[in-house]
C-alpha cells in the first residue's frame, strides 16, 4: 500500500522536471532599439532548439505589408551590402529614418515538435534637428494680428521651438503682447506695434543633436496713424471737389449743354413724311396730231 502511494508522487515529479514538449524558443534581449541616424543598429535575436541543430532563420519588416530583410541566407532590397547576421542577431549599418519600424525574427526548426518560434524587435532611428523653415513677413500694418510659423519636419523625436528677436530669446509673460507655442512653433501677436519691428529667427531642438536655427528675417511694422491736421486737410479737399462738381453742373445747364444732352437721350422727334409728287401726263406725238385734226375739223 505504501509503495502504491509513492509511485504516483514520483511520476508527478518526473513530469515536472522533464520538458513539456520538444519545441524551438525565440526571444530578444533588447526588444526596443533606439539609435542615432547614420549609426549601426543591432537587433538581438536568441533561439534554442531541442533537436534541430541547423534551423532556418528569417528576418521580416512589418509595414503596410511584410517585406523580407533576410531570407534563404541572403539579404534583400536595400539591406543587401549593408547588413550582417550572426547567429540570429541582425546588424544594420548606417541606418536612416526609412529603417525605422518593427522587425520580426523567425526561426524554423523542422525536427522539433513545435517547429516555429518568433520574436519582435522595434527599431527607432533618432534624427537630430534640421534647419527649420521660418515664415516671417517683411512688413505688417500696426494694429493688425500676426502669426509667425517655424517648422522642422525631419527631426525625431519631434523638435521643440524657441523664437528670438534681435538675438534675444522671447519669453511670453503677462506683460507681453505675444503668445508662443513651443510644440507647434508659432509666435502670435494679437496687435502689433512699432516696437515689434526687428530681426526674428526660430530655433529647433531635441535630445539627439545640437539646435539648428533659420536665418534671421526683418519684420517692419508700418504705422499709419492720421493726425488732426491731415484729417482737416483731407476733408477740405473733399468738400472743395464737391463744390466744383456742383458749379460745373450749374454752368452746363445755363449754357444749354445739359438740355441738349437730355434731348439727345430722350430720342428723335417725329416729322411727317413729305407729300408725294403730282402725277405727270405724257402724251405721245401721234395723239397730239389726232387731236389737232379733230379740232381743225370742228372749228370749220
Amino acid at each position: 500500500m505504501c509503495n502504491m502511494k509513492i509511485l504516483p508522487l514520483l511520476l508527478l515529479i518526473t513530469l515536472i522536471q522533464s520538458p513539456a514538449s520538444l519545441s524551438v524558443t525565440v526571444s530578444s534581449s533588447k526588444p526596443t532599439v533606439e539609435v542615432h541616424e547614420h549609426t549601426d543598429a543591432v537587433l538581438a535575436c536568441e533561439f534554442k532548439t531541442e533537436k534541430d541543430q541547423n534551423p532556418r532563420i528569417e528576418w521580416k519588416k512589418k509595414g503596410k505589408g511584410v517585406t523580407f530583410v533576410y531570407f534563404a541566407g541572403k539579404f534583400s532590397g536595400s539591406y543587401a551590402g549593408r547588413a550582417k547576421i550572426e547567429g540570429a542577431t541582425l546588424t544594420i549599418h548606417s541606418v536612416t529614418q526609412k529603417d525605422s519600424g518593427e522587425y520580426r525574427c523567425e526561426v524554423t526548426a523542422t525536427e522539433d515538435h513545435v517547429n516555429l518560434g518568433e520574436t519582435t524587435v522595434s527599431l527607432n532611428v533618432l534624427v537630430p534637428p534640421h534647419v527649420p523653415s521660418c515664415e516671417v513677413p517683411s512688413s505688417v500694418i500696426a494694429g493688425a494680428g500676426l502669426e509667425l510659423v517655424c517648422k522642422d519636419k525631419l527631426s525625431i523625436p519631434p523638435a521643440t521651438y524657441s523664437w528670438y528677436k534681435d538675438n534675444k530669446a522671447l519669453s511670453p509673460s503677462v506683460d507681453t503682447s505675444y503668445n508662443m507655442d513651443a510644440k507647434k512653433g508659432t509666435l502670435k501677436f494679437n496687435s502689433v506695434s512699432k516696437k515689434d519691428s526687428g530681426l526674428y529667427r526660430c530655433e529647433s531642438s531635441n535630445s539627439v543633436g545640437a539646435p539648428k536655427s533659420c536665418v534671421a528675417q526683418h519684420l517692419k511694422v508700418i504705422d499709419y496713424e492720421l493726425s488732426l491736421t491731415t484729417l482737416i486737410a483731407g476733408g477740405s479737399a473733399l468738400l472743395l471737389l464737391i463744390l466744383m462738381c456742383c458749379l460745373g453742373v450749374c454752368l452746363c445747364r445755363r449754357r444749354g449743354c445739359c438740355k441738349n444732352e437730355n434731348n439727345k437721350k430722350s430720342g428723335k422727334s417725329y416729322s411727317p413724311p413729305p407729300p408725294p409728287p403730282p402725277p405727270t401726263r405724257h402724251v405721245s406725238d401721234q395723239s397730239k396730231h389726232y387731236r389737232d385734226q379733230v379740232c381743225f375739223s370742228g372749228c370749220h
